[in-house]
């Protein structure tokens, strides 16, 4: 129970008379009945602050929050004592999350309840709790303010951002793949499954031509072939110390390793579409955490429960180790697509590990370039200071560069890309992989 700022606007006017009338004495009495006034009223309004009993609340939340999406939660406030209330409410929700709306004041009836709504967004991914509703109640004259937390504990899931992977699900058709920078490219080779007739379209080839269809038709019929089933694709996913940078993406931060996830729940689902099956190992983590490759779309919500928390971490990656763990687990030739951020300086494990890979499947390497480089390189040189950051950014690309050589002359695919770019660039790399045939 606090006093309220009219209470204390009350006490200082009436100290002020007080001092009045030390100077005058007619107003002495006029203080006495003031003060007398005032206390009375303070009792009462006590008396009816304590009077109201059983105000609860109850949140109504959804128990999975994508990152970064604004999301409403709605409060109710059910009043039980015949008292109209003032009430102020604030509700304890996740340190991590952003809010808009907080707090609120608002009447709540007598024997009635109060909808009320707020948005938060997730900053972070995991599990996370709201905690009790926290309520102001101000008493009827004002004067008194009594605060009263009221139990409503709920846990959340906050998972990656699934607008990637829902924009492509609508997009996903032969006409609009183009709309999200997926390019179709010609497809070569005879590795390919038949898969309908149809009538001939502009750009088709006389070798797709079925010459007895047409035939019996009296029209040129085509044959339409799919890119052949029953492959594997299965990410490696470094969850080490350097995955953990930052970068700004459509006006908020978002870390490395969200980006790398992204892409990876989008070529999942892209991979599924086609009939591939897929699958996740980890590494470089305290518990590392294994997916074994499934074709059903169902496969996607597994994914999605098995790595919505997992967090960069403070550990080394090894290659190697996480490569002889990977072989012990996956024995069919599968595309190994390693999502990793390699520095400049080469890492003992690396070449090693993915020689190791190679011996038994298709190995992508899908670097995570920082944009901060970039950004150096394209900023003119206007100055000493500006000319050394250009100077050490060069430096620093032509060593990754001489690594990224030794992968390329080694037979590893390698994907180097900043990671706003990492998810199209990937699907793109696997179409194309899978068009040609090399897996």
């Amino acid at each position: 129970m606090i006093p309220t700022l009219r209470l204390l606007r009350l006490l200082g006017a009436w100290t002020l008379l007080g001092l009045a009338a030390s100077v005058w004495a007619r107003v002495m009495p006029w203080w006495r009945v003031a003060g007398w006034i005032l206390l009375a009223a303070m009792a009462l309004d006590l008396l009816l602050a304590l009077w109201p009993k059983g105000l609860t609340g109850e949140r109504e939340v959804p128990g999975s929050l994508a990152l970064g999406e604004w999301r409403e939660v709605r409060l109710r406030l059910r009043n039980p004592s015949p008292f109209r209330l003032q009430v102020e409410w604030f509700d304890h929700h996740p340190s991590d999350f952003e809010s808009r709306g907080l707090p609120s004041r608002h009447a709540l009836p007598a024997r009635g309840f109060l909808d009320q709504a707020y948005q938060v967004r997730p900053a972070a991914r995991g599990r996370r709790a709201f905690g009790p509703i926290q309520v102001r109640v101000i008493t009827g004259l004002g004067l008194w303010a009594r605060t009263l937390k009221l139990p409503a504990a709920f846990a959340v899931k906050v998972f990656p951002n699934f607008a990637a992977v829902a924009r492509y699900a609508l997009l996903a058709t032969d006409q609009r793949l183009s709309m999200l920078g997926i390019l179709k490219r010609p497809r070569r080779g005879e590795g390919l499954d038949f898969h309908q007739l149809r009538e001939y379209r502009q750009g088709d080839t006389i070798r797709q031509v079925d010459w007895k269809a047409s035939a019996r038709s009296r029209k040129l019929i085509c044959r339409e072939y799919q890119d052949e089933r029953d492959q594997q694709v299965v990410f490696l996913l470094d969850c080490g110390r350097r995955m953990s940078p930052l970068d700004r993406l459509d006006g908020r931060e978002l870390g490395h390793f969200d980006q790398a996830l992204n892409a990876l729940f989008l070529l999942g689902y892209v991979a599924l579409k086609q009939g591939d099956a897929v699958g996740v190992a980890t590494f470089a983590e305290d518990r590392p955490r294994t997916v074994a490759p499934h074709k059903s779309l169902a496969t996607l919500e597994r994914l999605f429960q098995e790595l919505f928390d997992v967090q960069p971490t403070t550990h080394a990656p090894d290659y190697l180790a996480a490569a002889e763990t990977f072989l012990r687990q996956f024995r069919k030739r599968s595309l190994v697509i390693l999502l990793t951020n390699l520095r400049d300086e080469e890492d003992a494990t690396l070449l090693p590990a993915l020689d190791l890979l190679r011996s038994r499947h298709l190995v992508l390497l899908a670097n995570l370039r920082e944009g901060v480089v970039d950004e150096f390189l394209s900023r003119p040189v206007t100055g000493f200071e500006a000319a050394l950051d250009h100077a050490v950014a060069h430096d620093y690309m032509a060593r990754r560069g001489t690594l990224f050589q030794h992968v390329l002359h080694g037979g590893t695919r390698v994907l180097d890309v900043t990671p706003a770019k990492l998810p199209t660039a990937l699907v793109n790399r696997y179409l194309e992989l899978k068009a040609s045939g090399a897996f």
